[in-house]
C-alpha cells in the first residue's frame, strides 16, 4: 500500500501542511507510526481508511507544530503523471478556504477517495462531507465569479 498511495499521501498531506517536503515528512511518521501501532488496528475499517486517518491527523500536527503559508504549487502542478498544472487563480482559491473544506477537497479531488473514504478517514458522517465539499463548491464558485465581474 505504502508504494502504490504514497503520491496520493504526499499530495493531501502537502496540503495539509502547506509543503510537498513537509507532507512528505509527514507521511513518513505517519508511516512509522502506523506500524508501531498496528496492534491498535481492529479491522473495523479497511486498512487503507486507518492510514489515511493517520497520515490526514500525523499532517494536521505537523501544520500545528510549525505552521508554514500554504504553498500549493507542488501540490497542484505535480499529478501522478507528472503533467497537470492548475491555474494559480485556483491554487488562491482553495487554499483560501477554511481548513476543514480544504482538506475535504483534497482528499476528494486530489487523493481520489470517495465520500464514504473521506468520510472514515475524518471520522465524520458521508453527509458531513457532502455538506462540507458543497460549502466548499460554493465558495469556489463565488470566487470564480468575482474574477469575471
Amino acid at each position: 500500500m505504502y508504494r502504490r498511495e504514497l503520491p496520493r499521501f504526499v499530495r493531501a498531506a502537502s496540503a495539509i501542511v502547506g509543503s510537498e517536503a513537509g507532507g512528505r515528512d509527514a507521511v513518513q511518521d505517519a508511516f512509522a507510526s502506523a506500524v508501531k501501532s498496528r496492534s491498535s488496528f481492529r479491522r473495523e475499517v479497511e486498512l487503507e481508511a486507518w492510514v489515511w486517518r493517520i497520515v490526514i491527523n500525523t499532517a494536521v500536527q505537523h501544520h500545528r507544530r510549525a505552521p508554514a503559508e500554504l504553498d500549493l504549487e507542488d501540490v497542484f502542478v505535480t499529478s501522478e503523471n507528472g503533467t497537470a498544472e492548475t491555474d494559480v487563480g485556483v491554487r488562491r482559491w482553495v487554499a483560501a478556504l477554511p481548513e476543514r473544506q480544504r482538506l475535504m477537497v483534497f482528499l476528494r479531488y486530489f487523493a481520489g477517495l470517495d465520500y464514504r473514504a473521506v468520510a472514515t478517514a475524518l471520522d465524520v458522517e458521508v453527509g458531513t462531507v457532502s455538506a462540507t465539499l458543497a460549502a466548499a463548491h460554493a465558495a469556489l464558485r463565488r470566487s470564480m465569479e468575482e474574477v469575471e465581474r
